[in-house]
């Protein structure tokens, strides 16, 4: 009895088709943004000065922000003087990461059209990426410099506060000796 290869063949057609249809980019559905590199999200981000995560190496190594100190303004209890001082601060800090927001949404709309008009060489390639880069690096210089001299208006303790309200652990092993231990010998022991 010989089986037809017929149906073998079409239904290996069929695997191979359906493989192929079901390897969509990651990309699929931004080809129509206006600026590929950025969502709209993203836009409506640095247009009204928000952080786009760009200061995380400050918020996460204790150093806290003016938006969410005002935000946490009775957690941490800022007296008015303070308040005052992170909402100048806030402010500033704002009007400034607006401006290099646009700034930096040009550089980036300046390289989309590049590749649209299919005129792009490596050189201007490569102009486009050190402006982009500069004016990401301006904006971010921004949002961290406002974290740093928030701290010249909290204390110590508001900033634990802070950390706390925000959830982010602020013990170590390194910095916790259990009582009765010797805090050399458990720092040692701890690889510290």
């Amino acid at each position: 009895m010989q089986i037809s290869k017929l149906p073998l063949l079409a239904l290996l057609a069929l695997s191979v088709s359906a493989t192929v249809f079901a390897q969509h980019s990651a990309y699929s559905g931004e080809e129509n943004r206006t600026i590929k590199s950025l969502s709209m999200d993203d836009r409506e981000a640095l247009l009204n000065g928000e952080g786009w995560g760009l200061a995380r190496a400050a918020e996460l190594n204790g150093v806290p922000g003016p938006s969410h100190l005002l935000e946490l303004a009775d957690v941490i209890k800022l007296d008015p003087k303070q308040h005052a001082a992170i909402t100048s601060l806030f402010e500033s800090m704002q009007t400034q990461a607006i401006k290099a927001g646009k700034q930096f949404i040009a550089a980036e709309a300046a390289l989309e059209s590049a590749f649209q008009s299919g005129d792009i060489t490596p050189e201007a390639l490569r102009d486009h990426l050190a402006t982009i880069a500069e004016r990401r690096s301006n904006l971010r210089y921004i949002h961290l410099e406002a974290h740093l001299d928030a701290l010249d208006i909290v204390t110590e303790e508001q900033v634990a506060r802070y950390n706390a309200a925000r959830g982010y652990s602020t013990s170590s092993a390194c910095n916790d000796v259990p009582e009765g231990h010797d805090p050399a010998m458990w720092r040692a022991h701890q690889g510290c």
